[in-house]
C-alpha cells in the first residue's frame, strides 16, 4: 500500500487529485488492473465528478450545505463538526478506479476529487494498486 498527502486550504472544498493518482501509477508501474483509493478521515471523502466546469464542484458543495447545514441545534456531536461527518459519509471513503494502459478509465469530463468538509488540514489518501491477473 502507498499513501500520499492532500493539503486542503479551505473549510469545504473539492481538491482534484488526478496528478497524484497519475504519479502513483507511474511510480508503481501499474499498467492494467484496479487502483483502490481510501480516505481514512471521518470528515473527508472521495468522489469522481466533472472537472471541466469549476461550477460543478461548487454546486455540489452548495447543495450539500443547503441539505446539511453547518450548525443545527439538533446535532448531538459535541465537537461542532457534525455536518462534516454527514457529508463525508454521503461522499464515501473509498473509490475503485479501473486502470488500462497505465491510465485511469475516467469519462471525458471526469476527475478524482478529495472532498474536504472540515479543513483546512493535511490529509492522507491510501492507495492499493491491484494488477490484472
Amino acid at each position: 500500500m502507498i499513501k500520499f498527502s492532500v493539503n486542503t486550504a479551505q473549510h469545504s472544498e473539492f481538491v482534484n487529485i488526478d496528478s497524484q493518482v497519475n504519479q502513483l501509477l507511474r511510480e508503481t508501474g501499474l499498467e492494467n488492473g484496479l487502483l483502490q483509493l481510501y480516505v481514512p478521515h471521518t470528515t473527508a471523502g472521495i468522489t469522481v465528478n466533472e472537472n471541466t466546469d469549476p461550477g460543478v464542484p461548487h454546486d455540489i458543495l452548495l447543495a450539500l450545505d443547503k441539505v446539511i447545514p453547518w450548525q443545527s441545534e439538533a446535532y448531538r456531536h459535541n465537537e461542532g463538526n457534525s455536518a462534516a461527518h454527514v457529508k463525508a459519509s454521503l461522499m464515501g471513503s473509498g473509490l475503485t478506479l479501473i486502470i488500462k494502459n497505465g491510465r485511469p478509465q475516467l469519462g471525458t469530463w471526469q476527475s478524482v476529487f478529495f472532498c474536504e468538509f472540515d479543513g483546512p488540514r493535511n490529509r492522507t489518501v491510501w492507495a492499493l494498486p491491484v494488477p490484472e491477473q
